[in-house]
């Protein structure tokens, strides 16, 4: 095996293992809407993590902003109310109620649904590449991986799930659009928050969903 072979495995694993930062795992969208731009909506997220969950909704406020959105954090609109919490079904009339009293037409919730322990590419392909004849053939194949230990690391994937719901008298909480996005954590909650956003904007675009399409 040549350095050249070694080469193209990390290409190919690339695909295979997913190096992005972020990626699409589903992507589902109401049939009976084709396009939705609210008046107002409420950015919600949900997490057990108070600062994270606060960082998320202001930089995905401010980004929906910048694209004409006219969006919200839920910060004011929860002062009296934990957001985290299981409401009753006569709890969450109420909210929606509150909801269209204030002028609110949509809801875009945002959670993270899970989270699994990673290794590298690298580190990946040592452990598969086990069968040898010889010794020889064995080292001389992996010895340069030694030259990149540095990339051996591990890193946590952050299963997350964003929903777009109406808030119409007609629809109660009709989901318009959902999507699921696996962010990988490689060094800080800063950088996965970006790269969920940035995801998740780009999808929201993609539909016609919230921003328009045709003004960006």
């Amino acid at each position: 095996m040549n350095n050249g072979f070694v080469y193209a495995f990390l290409i190919f694993g690339c695909g295979l293992f997913n190096c992005s930062d972020s990626e699409l795992v589903e992507n589902w969208k109401n049939p009976e809407i084709d396009a939705f731009q609210a008046q107002k909506v409420l950015v919600l997220s949900i997490s057990n993590d108070k600062k994270n969950s606060s960082d998320f909704e202001k930089r995905l406020v401010t980004d929906l902003r910048t694209k004409g959105v006219n969006a919200f954090n839920s910060d004011d609109f929860f002062k009296n109310h934990n957001k985290n919490k299981a409401f009753t079904e006569e709890e969450l009339e109420d909210l929606e109620a509150l909801l269209l009293s204030q002028g609110y037409d949509a809801v875009l919730v945002s959670k993270v649904i899970g989270a699994e322990d990673k290794i590298t590419l690298v580190q990946s392909y040592r452990n598969l590449n086990k069968t040898f004849d010889n010794f020889g053939s064995d080292y001389y194949s992996n010895q340069d991986l030694d030259n990149i230990e540095d990339q051996i690391e591990n890193y946590v994937v952050y299963h997350a799930q964003s929903v777009l719901y109406c808030i119409c008298p007609e629809n109660k909480r009709q989901v318009i659009w959902r999507a699921s996005i696996d962010v990988t954590k490689l060094d800080s909650d800063k950088k996965a928050i970006k790269e969920y956003i940035k995801m998740l904007l780009w999808t929201l675009e993609e539909q016609d969903l919230l921003i328009s399409s045709s003004k960006f």
